[in-house]
Formats: structure tokens, sequence, C-alpha cells
């Protein structure tokens, strides 16, 4: 933790490991491992403020991520006197993985998401977290975070990073993956690594900086290729088909019902190529109290772009957290 931060005792849960990169000054915060009802075991990370915190943001990551890419933007908000609790969802981080092949990125139904949702509130509330209490959600956790919000989330304001309300597959025809979707389930295949969605390997690993969909920033990628390299375990691969499955049935059910009632902040690239920006464009258009952020030229990855976009994503963030 921070020089100075106090220490938050852990009683009834387990202790987890929390990696820093050499030569990484920002805070390593605390991590820890939970059961959840149905038996999984989920990694959850909390960082705090030097002297009293006057809120606490709950951070959604995306598919494929874990705690430690997120230590710059915890130590930020820590840095602005707000309490962060973050989670690694099942199936990938250092939760537990859901199928035999750990590299799968696999979920059957993204309810169960909802599950790791109701853990975080609870551990929120043994942990006494001060109210109140805020969403950061980014990409799926974005997708999680809105049905999360739909549900009840006891935040007072949501702000959302390129949050996945459709995907992008812009040379793909819908039918076509909605026939291969069902294949897959029809012949037992659900569980396997769908085409063109990476297989075994690691995105940061094999793709060059050059027209990468995350980032436009090179010492941003650098950072996050040195983490993948580093720690490997944490990495995940492609999507299986049941959860693309899984992902589309959940993006037509929450386009369908209205917008939470709350200030949001929903930010957007110029340059987005990983989620659908028509999907984003749709519900920031019927959500009375959200705003709005799009940020030309900037790639997927907002908190992690050059410190221009990201700062004034952040920024902008902590200005609705205050409010």
């Amino acid at each position: 933790m921070d020089a100075g931060a106090p220490a938050i005792r852990l009683a009834g849960f387990q202790p987890a490991p929390l990696n820093r990169l050499p030569g990484e000054a920002h805070s390593p915060g605390q991590a820890f491992f939970l059961r959840t009802e149905d038996g999984l075991r989920l990694r959850l990370g909390l960082w705090q403020p030097e002297g009293e915190a006057t809120g606490t943001v709950l951070l959604f990551p995306g598919r494929t991520e874990y705690l430690e890419k997120y230590a710059p933007v915890a130590a930020r908000l820590a840095a602005e006197g707000l309490a962060v609790l973050a989670i690694d969802w099942r199936g990938q981080g250092m939760s537990d993985r859901l199928l035999p092949d750990p590299r799968a990125g696999h979920i059957r139904d993204f309810a169960d998401y909802q599950t790791d949702v109701v853990e975080i509130v609870l551990a929120a509330d043994a942990l006494a977290l001060p109210r109140p209490w805020h969403l950061l959600a980014h990409s799926m956790g974005g997708c999680i975070g809105l049905g999360a919000l739909l549900n009840g989330l006891p935040v007072r304001t949501a702000a959302f990073s390129a949050p996945m309300w459709g995907l992008h597959h812009p040379r793909v025809p819908d039918a076509v993956i909605t026939g291969l979707t069902g294949t897959a389930h029809r012949l037992g295949r659900a569980e396997l690594t769908a085409i063109g969605t990476g297989g075994g390997g690691t995105y940061l690993l094999d793709a060059p900086f050059r027209g990468n969909a995350l980032t436009g920033d090179p010492l941003q990628w650098a950072r996050l290729v040195a983490q993948a390299g580093s720690w490997p375990h944490l990495t995940l691969g492609g999507a299986t088909y049941a959860w693309i499955a899984a992902a589309r049935a959940e993006c037509r059910r929450l386009a369908a019902l209205p917008s939470p009632d709350l200030p949001a902040l929903i930010g957007l690239g110029g340059a987005e190529a990983v989620i659908s920006r028509a999907a984003v464009q749709n519900r920031a258009a019927v959500w009375p109290g959200a705003r709005l952020l799009d940020l030309p030229g900037a790639r997927h990855e907002l908190m992690f772009e050059s410190a221009p976009v990201a700062e004034q994503f952040l920024a902008a963030a902590l200005e609705l957290f205050r409010a």
C-alpha cells in the first residue's frame, strides 16, 4: 500500500498474491481470495488512500484482464481519496478457471458473472469500505456492470470505458456468427475456442504494436506486454463459442431494457475496434443521466492510452464521482 495508507485487516479472507513489475512506483495494494456461492475461488484487490477515504470505487475489468493491470489506475484514484476494490472475474486472472484448458475464455451464461458481483458487494460490506460507492467498468466489465446496475448495484454513479454493449465483427455477418455458435453447441463443441478469437495465444504477446486494437501509446503497450510476459499464468487466450453466444445474448437482453436512473460517464474511442461503437452510442442516447465522452483517435484502452487521453477520461470520471 501507499506509505501512510491504513491497513485493513482482511479477516475472513485468504491472502492472495498481487504481482508488481520491477521499478513500478505505484501502490501494490492488497489482494485476497474468497469463495462464491457456487464454490469458485475469486481473487479481489484492494487499494486505499492515505488517511480517511471519501468513497469507494468498485472496479470491473474486461475480458482477459487481471488486477495487476489496473494498479496505476487504482493508485490514481487512491491519490484522490478513494478506496478501490477490483476483481478477477471467474475464468480469468488468478480466479478459478472454468475449463480443463486454462487458456480458453469461457462462460456458460453472463448471469454467472452477477454471482461474482454479489461477492464484490458482500466483500465491500465486510471490509466496511466507505460510501458512497461508485462503479468504474471497462469493456466486458461494462456489460456486467450495466446488468448489475439494473439488478440494483448500490452505487451512486457509474463510469464506463469502452463498454461492451455490443460486439464488433465487421467482416463476419451476424447470421454467420449465429450459425457457427449454434452448430458448435449442437455438436458438443461449445467449450472449444472459437475460430478467429486468438486460439490459445496471448494478444499482447502475439500482436505487433503497429496496428494493435488496444492502445496507440508505446509505453503503455510495453507495460502491458511486460506484464503478460512476466505472468503468463494470469493471461487468457481466445473466447469459446459458448462465451460468444452468451455475450451476444446478454448484449441483446440489455439493449431491450431501460437505462438505470443514475449519473453516468460513457467513454468511447474514435478508433474503437473491439466493441460496437453503435451499441454504445445507442445506449448513451437513451440514458438521460449519461454523458458520452467521445475521444477522437483513441483505441479500446482509454485508461491506458496516451497520457492526455487517459487523463481526460479519468479526470471526467473523478469529476462524476465527486459530484
